[in-house]
């Protein structure tokens, strides 16, 4: 097995850090993690993909990468482009794509703008993006502009050691320790609180925690999952998540060409804490 080993990429959208297989010679897989993860959300699938040029990259404002201009907005789109300068930087014209959560919503993005560039579409926890009703963008706008007025005077929280940071991170998203230690690690960094004490601080951009200014309506996010052309296969967790009830799920997954879903027991970090049951679905489905 190759061990997954930092890369970094200087792109439009700054310089972009992550973590690659080594297996240059291989056909090409790009991983795209999480809200609020990073790069090590794939350190634990890694092995079922050992047949693959795997490259899972933070994403703008995540783990190492570069934070965005303060002009500039994290939007899904950005997103999206971001991961296309990653296989643009590494000379990739053509790519299987990985995404969890954020990172699968991104991904949907990407196979719907540029189908001639991804082979096949793996998903966890993810198809399209969150949407809402029209009548809400008045509402939205306000919110979002409120909160990009404050962030300004927002502090970022120092936990006096990694241990209490893991805790704050299984609680928050009901991960394993191990699992919450492998994004943790990645996703801190040292600091000092206000009464000069050492200790961590999260990394990622706090404006990732601000509204969404805009966000599709369900007619339109499903008209881009029907833009997507790739072979997909989704793997979701049971329960569903309370944004993404099993009905919505299931719904969109029928406007694929060609789609497949699974359904299995588990947390929404699922691919990270059930790796052999996600990595050998996804491997079955690439050897076809």
């Amino acid at each position: 097995m190759a061990a997954m080993q930092e890369f970094v990429v200087d792109t439009d959208f700054g310089r972009l850090a992550g973590l690659r297989n080594g297996r240059t010679q291989a056909p090409k897989l790009l991983a795209l993690h999480g809200w609020l993860d990073n790069a090590a959300s794939y350190v634990p699938l890694a092995p079922w993909f050992d047949g693959f040029d795997l490259v899972a990259p933070d994403l703008p404002g995540h783990g190492a990468s570069a934070h965005l201009p303060v002009a500039a907005e994290y939007s899904l789109v950005v997103a999206a482009r971001a991961a296309l300068a990653v296989a643009d930087a590494l000379g990739w014209e053509r790519f299987h794509l990985l995404g969890h959560s954020l990172g699968g919503a991104t991904a949907s993005f990407v196979a719907a703008a540029v189908p001639q560039r991804v082979d096949r579409l793996l998903l966890v926890e993810a198809l399209g993006s969150l949407s809402e009703p029209e009548e809400r963008v008045g509402a939205r706008l306000r919110e979002a502009f409120a909160g990009m007025a404050a962030i300004g005077g927002k502090q970022l929280r120092v936990f006096s050691d990694i241990a209490t940071a893991i805790k704050a991170r299984m609680i928050a998203n009901d991960l394993s320790e191990p699992v919450a230690r492998l994004l943790v690690e990645r996703g801190v960094a040292p600091a000092r609180s206000d009464a000069g004490a050492a200790g961590f601080v999260w990394r990622s951009d706090p404006r990732l925690t601000l509204t969404s200014a805009l966000r599709m309506s369900e007619a339109q996010m499903r008209a881009l999952i029907r833009a997507i052309d790739s072979p997909t296969c989704m793997v979701w967790a049971d329960p569903a998540q309370s944004y993404m009830p099993d009905a919505v799920r299931r719904e969109r997954a029928t406007l694929l060409r060609e789609g497949e879903l699974h359904v299995r027991p588990g947390t929404h970090h699922l691919h990270m804490e059930q790796p052999q049951m996600v990595g050998e679905l996804f491997r079955e489905f690439l050897s076809r």
